[in-house]
């Protein structure tokens, strides 16, 4: 079972502008703190074994200049990698799907000796958007998949339920899992106005993205 609003308010979501290369971006970010120490989570988000136990198969390199592969998902390579020191760590990639190229950064930061918080950044350059994507989907469009991984992760490392492909398809068609996914659904809809979106524009985006994640789009 899964505490569902437990889980959304866990984290924290924002959407704001910025620019990269030169070219106006839009940068969307999640965080949340889970009760683990920072080189278990820093071991949970970086190697082949543990990833697809909490988000999906990978192959690859990875490690600093390598490339991975995300299976029926993104691929690209290892740009930074900075193991735990101090009390922090990072890693980022670029995250290559569809033709296209976006940037991912992971943050980890020790909040106590048995705490971690973990930022995910996704940037994308506006330019790059497909005409009236953003328009019919807003952020929640990759931002809501995130919340899936951020729950993925959760479960892992809580003593969950792992999490492969085909039982999160299947999940999402549950009573259990549509609720998750409008209330994720929901809280971009909130990170998309305070971002300066129009309340029904961002409504109506919410909701496709809602649709879209449950199978439920036209």
């Amino acid at each position: 079972m899964v505490d569902v609003q437990a889980q959304i308010a866990a984290v924290s979501r924002d959407v704001r502008d910025g620019v990269t290369d030169g070219a106006p971006s839009y940068v969307q970010t999640l965080s949340q703190v889970y009760p683990s120490p920072i080189d278990d989570v820093w071991d949970a988000v970086t190697t082949l074994e543990r990833i697809p136990r909490w988000f999906t198969p990978i192959t690859g390199d990875l490690r600093l200049g390598g490339r991975y592969q995300l299976e029926h998902n993104a691929g690209g390579e290892v740009l930074e990698c900075a193991p735990p020191a101090d009390g922090d760590a990072h890693y980022r990639v670029t995250w290559e799907y569809g033709g296209g190229v976006t940037w991912l950064v992971v943050r980890l930061a020790a909040t106590s000796p048995d705490t971690t918080r973990v930022e995910l950044e996704h940037t994308s350059k506006t330019a790059d958007i497909p005409p009236g994507f953003w328009e019919q989907f807003g952020p929640g469009a990759t931002g809501v998949g995130w919340d899936g991984g951020m729950l993925g992760l959760s479960l892992h490392l809580t003593g969950g339920s792992e999490v492969n492909p085909e039982n999160a398809e299947a999940w999402a068609f549950t009573e259990e899992g549509r609720a998750f996914y409008r209330a994720a659904a929901d809280a971009w809809r909130a990170a998309h106005v305070a971002h300066g979106a129009d309340p029904d524009a961002a409504t109506r985006a919410a909701d496709a993205t809602y649709g879209f994640y449950t199978g439920q789009t036209p």
